[in-house]
């Protein structure tokens, strides 16, 4: 283990659209994409939805990946590696509801294992389950490419009393996959049937609490910058490698145990093992050193001056 300070880093955007069928999910998603990457020959949509991607196609020459049934979470990833090994700077997958209600996805998979299973608890199916859903969640978040997912969602209502009578109120959407998704992603914007888009989770504190607004090729172009704008992994390892060197540098001037060990002090948090490697190493060479010094002094000679 190792402390260090805190650093952003340039980063891949994972990014969620939820709204209800025909408040434009893929289309937004495109105008995004293209805003992130600024190529269409670049973006790729994983299309659950029978065709809708191709709806677009005068939007520019992105790719559109069919994705049928059965819809198993293993299916998905396939298609991501596909995608990722095809050199696909943003990936859209339209949608990603299927991998949870749609045929064969994991609804319907905890189903069939219960009825194997003939368990009274539907909770033990979930541990033959879960594993696979998160395995879907892991590769998107690993994806080196930018990842777009869009959610259906459904209205939900409660009855709520006006003016003495019960009344239906909507109280929200709620997005058809598994609770905590938004929890995975870095944005999380719901799409009304007007089509306009609200952050309902924003890490990157872009869009939130700036009300409603619509989607446009320059969100994406936003995105993009603060992507951007960290260190990028590159700059952060030649950082690092500068820093170590010079660590390195003063280890090997240390003439003394205690200047050495003054070193491993104010330099602990940076430390790596090569910085072990090479404390350990002159530590072995000052020691053989003192001990030399002493063989030499014991056989009766004087002291050499200006050894350490």
């Amino acid at each position: 283990m190792q402390l260090r300070t805190s650093e952003r880093k340039s980063a891949k955007i994972r990014l969620s659209l939820q709204g209800p069928s025909g408040s434009g999910k893929t289309y937004s998603a495109l105008l995004i994409a293209f805003g992130l990457v600024g190529d269409w020959s670049k973006i790729a949509v994983i299309d659950t939805e029978r065709g809708s991607a191709d709806l677009y196609a005068h939007l520019g020459n992105y790719f559109v990946l069919p994705l049928t049934e059965p819809y198993t979470p293993e299916r998905y990833i396939e298609a991501i590696k596909l995608c990722e090994n095809s050199g696909i700077e943003c990936i859209i997958i339209d949608s990603a509801s299927h991998e949870w209600q749609g045929k064969n996805g994991c609804l319907q998979i905890h189903e069939e294992v219960t009825s194997k299973m003939r368990v009274p608890n539907s909770f033990t199916a979930w541990a033959s389950v879960t594993p696979r859903h998160q395995a879907f969640i892991d590769a998107i978040l690993q994806s080196q490419s930018h990842v777009i997912t869009t959610l259906r969602s459904k209205t939900e209502y409660v009855l709520a009393e006006r003016n003495g009578k019960q009344q239906p109120q909507k109280v929200g959407m709620a997005a058809v996959t598994r609770d905590g998704f938004e929890y995975e992603v870095t944005i999380s914007l719901d799409i009304d049937d007007e089509h306009n888009a609200i952050s309902s989770k924003d890490r990157t504190e872009l869009f939130s609490g700036k009300g409603k607004f619509r989607i446009t090729i320059n969100t994406g172009k936003i995105i993009r910058d603060w992507c951007n704008s960290g260190a990028s992994p590159t700059s952060a390892t030649t950082n690092s490698v500068v820093l170590s060197e010079s660590i390195t540098d003063k280890i090997k001037k240390a003439a003394t145990t205690e200047s050495l060990y003054d070193v491993y002090l104010k330099h602990q948090t940076e430390w790596t093992k090569q910085l072990t490697a090479e404390y350990t190493t002159r530590k072995r060479e000052l020691n053989n050193n003192i001990s030399n010094l002493q063989n030499f002094s014991n056989n009766g000679h004087a002291t050499p001056t200006g050894t350490a």
